[in-house]
C-alpha cells in the first residue's frame, strides 16, 4: 500500500472517507517532530498526517523541527509527501484563494538546519528541480477538478520571520520574479529531497504581502480569516487526489536522489552515525 505524508495545518485528518484513524508518537535522533503523527487509509493509499506548527499552532516557523518532521514521515514508510502551506502573493494575477503548485524556491531563512548530513556523512543533493513532476501536476488537476483556481509552477521565497515582509523587502522580491512568499518551505523541501520523498508544495495564497498598494498591510486576522476558507478548499483537493496517487503515471529521479549525492565511503562512517541516519542511507550503507 503506497503511503503518502501531509503536513500542514491542523484539521487534515478529517477527510472524508479516511478510515482506521490512529495516533502514533514518533522519536526521532533529531527529536521530537511537531506533534503526534495521525494516520488512516484512504482508498487504497495510506495517509500520516502531520500538524507543522503543532495542534494549537505553538510552533513559529523558526521553531518548526523540520528534520524531525521528515524524518518522522520517512521513518512511517511515506513514499510522497504534500506540503501544504499559507502564502503571500507577489503577483496582482495571484488572488487569495488561489492555489500555487510551487515548482522552485529561493531559500532566504538563516536560523535553520538545512541538512540531515555533515558529523561524517557527505552528501550533495540536486535541488535544481526540488519538487516531484509527477505528484505537481497530479495536485494540479485534483485542484482544478474540485473548482480551485490554480497555478501551474511558481517561485516561492521562504523568509526567516516570524515578522511580515517590510515593504522595502516585498518590493525587492517582487522585482526578482518571485510569485509568492512564505515562512515554512525551507528547510522542509531540502530534507524531502534527502530523504528521497516525491515532494510537492500547495501554495494557498491567503494576502498581497504589504506590496500591493490598494490593499490592507498583512494583518493576522485577515490572514486567519483566509485560512479558513483554504483549509476547505485543500481538504477537498487532497480528498480527491491522494487516493489516487499510486496510478500517477511517468518515472522521476526523487527516490533515488541520494544514489549519486553520497560521498563518504561507508568504511570511514560510524556504525552509530548510520544507525542515526536509519531509513535515509539503510539502502546505501548496508
Amino acid at each position: 500500500m503506497t503511503t503518502i505524508g501531509i503536513i500542514g495545518g491542523t484539521g487534515l485528518y478529517a477527510l472524508e472517507g479516511l478510515t482506521q484513524v490512529r495516533e502514533i508518537k514518533v522519536d526521532t535522533p533529531f527529536g521530537a517532530p511537531s506533534d503526534v503523527l495521525v494516520t488512516g487509509k484512504l482508498g487504497g493509499a495510506q495517509l500520516v498526517f502531520l500538524p507543522r506548527h503543532g495542534r494549537g499552532h505553538r510552533l513559529s516557523p523558526t521553531e518548526v523541527p523540520y528534520r524531525a518532521n521528515v524524518y518522522a514521515m520517512k521513518s512511517l514508510g511515506a513514499e510522497w509527501l504534500v506540503s501544504v502551506s499559507s502564502v503571500g502573493s507577489m503577483r496582482e494575477d495571484l488572488h487569495p484563494g488561489d492555489m500555487v503548485i510551487v515548482d522552485q524556491y529561493i531559500d532566504r531563512t538563516r536560523m535553520r538546519t538545512e541538512t540531515f548530513f555533515g558529523d561524517g556523512v557527505v552528501a550533495h543533493v540536486s535541488m535544481a528541480h526540488p519538487v516531484c513532476p509527477r505528484l505537481a501536476k497530479h495536485l494540479a488537476v485534483a485542484g482544478r477538478a474540485t473548482g480551485a483556481t490554480v497555478h501551474d509552477g511558481g517561485t516561492l521565497v521562504c523568509i526567516e520571520g516570524p515578522a511580515f515582509s517590510t515593504l522595502a523587502e516585498s518590493r525587492a522580491y517582487r522585482a526578482q520574479g518571485v510569485d509568492v512568499i512564505g515562512m515554512t518551505a525551507m528547510p522542509e523541501a531540502k530534507l524531502a529531497r534527502e530523504a528521497e520523498l516525491h515532494y510537492a508544495t500547495v501554495a494557498m495564497v491567503t494576502d498581497y504581502d504589504c506590496w500591493h498598494e490598494s490593499e490592507g498591510h498583512v494583518t493576522v486576522d485577515a490572514v486567519v480569516a483566509m485560512l479558513k476558507k483554504n483549509g476547505a478548499t485543500a481538504k477537498k483537493m487532497l480528498e480527491h487526489a491522494l487516493s489516487t496517487v499510486a496510478a500517477i503515471p511517468g518515472t522521476c529521479g526523487c527516490a533515488t536522489a541520494l544514489g549519486a549525492a553520497l560521498q563518504t565511503d561507508r568504511s570511514v562512517v560510524a556504525q552509530e552515525r548510520i544507525d542515526d541516519l536509519g531509513p535515509l542511507v539503510a539502502k546505501y550503507y548496508t
